[in-house]
């Protein structure tokens, strides 16, 4: 009999409140940004009032483990999806803090009008105005004393009955007994099957990745009961995710979570309060999907559920000693993983080593990921530090240049790890992928081929302005500026776009990746919409409209050598466009043929 996938129930706000406070339904997201406004509270405390429908919210029930005495232990329920309402809820109802997106606490009143059966975020006004209820938390708590106050409001407020006082103070107050939709998912289902439920009943289509339900599994794990592990460990990718982001708060998170800031966890990631290095800030998804791939050699994020779930894979069962030892790992892998050294030294010797400078050349962030992975993989089984880094380098470039990181890469990933366990076993590894992959085709053919894009927006284009880095080229037309000290945004076109529009070209042609340089601003200003053959015979000439320092035509032979540019843009004649376009993807493959040797 196939097992059924949910069970849909209409539960009391106050029943499902009560629930959150005892820990039976956890809520993950507890101690992360509220984002709703104060209005959408409001208006969600009104649509109660009112009777109106407020949506489901979907719990995920945790499998029951097994445990070493052969008993079974209760798994809890999950909240993924209705956090934001349940918050608001505990918020105007419960009278607790929200945490705001600087991490600060902060209170959400909202108050009622009897008068009018209007409902407002509290002000001064509501405050003071005498007919006002300022915080209906207020008047939500079990025996609160209605007597008293129908008897206070109708002597303030004399164009209301007491009765009528009564009836709607009574009705506000059942906004807790009002009913929500539980749509409660069996702890059987595959979390692929779990997502695709939730993106059906969801109103909005969002989409949650399995990150998300890894990190729900870890904020209700507990190794003892009531120890919150998994919620500090939970605390411990986030805020490090956070704050990799914004060092700024770091101050705001230790003064608002006093308890977590006591924690070795949050020790650990204290350096970030001074780090201002953006290249490569990892979100809680990266992080996930590199220890999975470090500590449980797993590239697909479903089995590190599983596996933090206890999930037994000969018998199908779910065994507390298997989550516990997978928690082990999970907290070693976090505590590698966030080490400062090791960070540090991954972004100066494998990203920047490799001529990344700028996070926006980091688009493929599942190789980023994966070359994390080997180079912290390495440390645990003792390589040589010196020849890793080169060989972690290539094993990014191979991957950016092969398209390893997309399609099946979680496969892909997972095969590589478990190669590699001892010294030597990279070296090996990355030697076979440069025979298998790297063959005199792959220069000469396939990466010309893939050079032929429509748009920079790629880790091709990427690699190139790496590889001018890492080669300390020089930027187009200048021989004072290295293309490394340009901005991002110096990049330009070798033939004008108006010019090749005026030729009748579209954007599928102008935008090619061999019609980019870098260029500084001000020199391609000055070249406006000329044709190259008038720019480059301008700079020849030793006019100076152009803000160019090249001067005669060695120095320009040398800079286009520099920008991997085909001679025959020299000419003084007209040069056809496509022709140029073919044999500059040529130049360009084999300068990224001389920076990967260089690696």
């Amino acid at each position: 009999m196939e097992d059924t996938k949910f069970s849909l129930n209409q539960t009391p706000i106050s029943t499902i409140l009560a629930w959150v406070e005892s820990g039976a339904i956890a809520i993950p997201e507890i101690q992360r940004p509220f984002v709703w406004m104060s209005w959408q509270v409001r208006d969600l405390m009104d649509s109660l009032y009112q009777g109106y429908p407020v949506g489901y919210i979907i719990t995920w029930q945790n499998p029951d483990v097994k445990l070493k005495d052969g008993s079974t232990s209760q798994g809890k329920r999950i909240l993924i999806d209705g956090q934001q309402r349940i918050t608001a809820l505990r918020a105007a109802i419960s009278g607790l803090d929200v945490i705001d997106k600087k991490y600060k606490k902060k209170r959400i009143a909202i108050s009622f009008n009897p008068l009018t059966e209007e409902f407002r975020t509290r002000t001064v006004s509501t405050i003071r105005g005498k007919e006002w209820i300022s915080d209906i938390a207020e008047v939500m708590v079990n025996g609160y004393d209605t007597l008293t106050f129908v008897e206070e409001y109708a002597e303030k407020n004399p164009s209301l009955t007491r009765q009528e006082v009564n009836m709607r103070l009574n009705r506000l107050i059942q906004i807790k007994n009002k009913q929500i939709g539980e749509i409660q998912l069996s702890p059987s289902l595959d979390i692929n099957i779990v997502n695709e439920i939730f993106v059906r009943i969801n109103a909005s289509g969002v989409n949650l990745s399995n990150a998300d339900f890894a990190m729900s599994k870890i904020a209700v794990y507990e190794n003892e009961p009531g120890d919150e592990m998994g919620m500090k460990l939970r605390k411990f990718i986030d805020y490090f995710a956070h704050l990799s982001v914004a060092p700024e708060q770091f101050d705001i998170i230790k003064e608002n979570d006093t308890e977590f800031a006591k924690t070795d966890y949050f020790t650990k990631i204290s350096w970030l309060k001074n780090e201002t290095d953006d290249l490569y800030d990892p979100s809680y998804n990266d992080i996930i999907r590199v220890v999975g791939l470090t500590q449980f050699a797993r590239g697909k994020l479903g089995d590190i559920v599983a596996l933090l779930s206890g999930r037994n894979f000969e018998t199908r069962q779910d065994e507390k000693e298997i989550a516990d030892e997978s928690f082990r790992k999970l907290e070693k892998g976090l505590y590698q993983f966030t080490n400062e050294n090791k960070f540090k030294h991954f972004m100066q010797n494998i990203l920047r080593g490799s001529g990344y400078d700028e996070p926006s050349m980091l688009i493929a962030r599942n190789a980023v990921n994966y070359a994390y992975a080997m180079y912290l993989r390495l440390f645990d089984i003792s390589e040589n530090h010196a020849e890793a880094n080169s060989l972690v380098r290539r094993l990014l470039a191979i991957s950016l240049l092969t398209g390893r990181h997309s399609g099946s890469f979680e496969t892909k990933f997972e095969q590589d790890i478990k190669r590699i366990q001892n010294p030597g076993d990279l070296a090996k590894f990355v030697a076979t992928l440069e025979k298998q992959e790297l063959s005199d085709i792959f220069w000469n053919s396939t990466l010309v081929d893939e050079l032929d894009k429509p748009t920079i927006n790629n880790p091709f284009w990427h690699m190139f302005v790496a590889a001018q880095n890492k080669l300390l080229k020089q930027g187009f037309l200048s021989k004072n500026n290295i293309a490394r000290d340009l901005a991002t945004d110096d990049v330009h076109h070798i033939f004008p776009k108006n010019y090749l529009v005026k030729h009748g070209y579209d954007k599928t042609k102008y935008n090619r990746i061999a019609n980019f340089v870098h260029l500084r601003n001000d020199i391609n200003i000055s070249v406006g919409d000329l044709a190259p053959r008038d720019y480059l015979s301008d700079i020849l000439s030793n006019k100076n409209d152009h803000h160019s320092d090249i001067t005669g035509e060695d120095e320009l032979k040398s800079n286009f050598s520099d920008n991997a540019i085909p001679i025959l843009l020299m000419k003084a004649v007209a040069v056809d466009y496509e022709e140029f376009l073919k044999q500059r993807q040529r130049l360009m493959a084999k300068m990224l043929k001389e920076y990967y040797r260089s690696l």
